[in-house]
């Protein structure tokens, strides 16, 4: 069996997808399948979190998008939504340190006027610690929802159109990006769901219209750094036409 060494030494480096996303899913069954309570889960899920953010720093990839918390979330149980806002801050802010010593800088995306005012003052100081970071951007979707995001970015563009500094017929998708939360990320090349459930859930809706998308059955807190290395293998063995025939995707690479 190859090592997680071999395996990333199999990689093409010039194939490294630039963005991952990942939707980290079945933290909740995973813990009912112990004989636990689901904040059980979550707590297993922290150290997912964080061998995936070593292995895509080790390989190359320079965003890794998180769908941490979304809008949707806000829904649950009121002592598993403040047990996960705990669990979040407590987490980023113990892992600062490590994220400042391997060159990781944090942000986040997503609606943080809902955010409790302790989780989010927290988060901002986690984010201004890792503000000089110039490896892996790693980037936390907490409130978030890819719809509240395209709503916004209308709502931007209508008031500029309403005030006149903005024609509306000069919006295109590229202006259309530029007001998304992620305007200053590459959209995924890679979005990654573990959970055994085939969907996108409300996330990146926009930016993932030509993402390669990789589904896995396993929980995420059994989601290890050789099953990330396994995701980017697939991706590499892909082709990606953006609507074109292969015959010209192989005569632009020649080129």
């Amino acid at each position: 069996m190859s090592s997680l060494s071999d395996k990333i030494q199999q990689l093409d480096p010039m194939r490294i997808p630039q963005h991952v996303a990942i939707i980290m899913d079945g933290n909740g069954r995973w813990a009912k399948q112990h004989g636990h309570e689901r904040s059980f889960g979550h707590e297993n899920g922290v150290a997912t979190v964080r061998q995936a953010t070593e292995i895509a720093s080790e390989v190359g990839v320079k965003y890794l998008t998180l769908y941490t918390f979304s809008t949707e979330n806000w829904n649950r149980p009121q002592d598993e939504v403040d047990a996960l806002m705990n669990l979040i801050v407590v987490s980023i802010e113990q892992q600062t340190p490590d994220l400042i010593k391997n060159n990781v800088r944090l942000t986040t995306i997503g609606d943080m006027s809902r955010m409790p005012d302790f989780a989010a003052n927290r988060l901002r100081k986690c984010m201004e610690d890792t503000g000089h970071c110039t490896g892996l951007v790693l980037c936390l979707a907490l409130s978030y929802s890819s719809r509240w995001e395209i709503v916004e970015a209308c709502r931007k563009l209508a008031r500029k159109a309403a005030s006149g500094i903005l024609n509306p017929e000069a919006i295109d998708d590229e202006m259309f990006s530029q007001h998304l939360a992620t305007c200053d990320m590459p959209d995924p090349d890679l979005l990654i769901r573990t959970g055994g459930d085939l969907r996108v859930s409300n996330y990146l809706l926009w930016q993932i219209a030509y993402s390669e998308l990789y589904f896995t059955s396993k929980y995420w807190p059994d989601f290890t750094k050789e099953d990330f290395v396994e995701a980017i293998a697939d991706f590499q063995a892909r082709e990606r036409r953006y609507g074109k025939t292969s015959e010209q995707v192989n005569q632009d690479n020649e080129a």
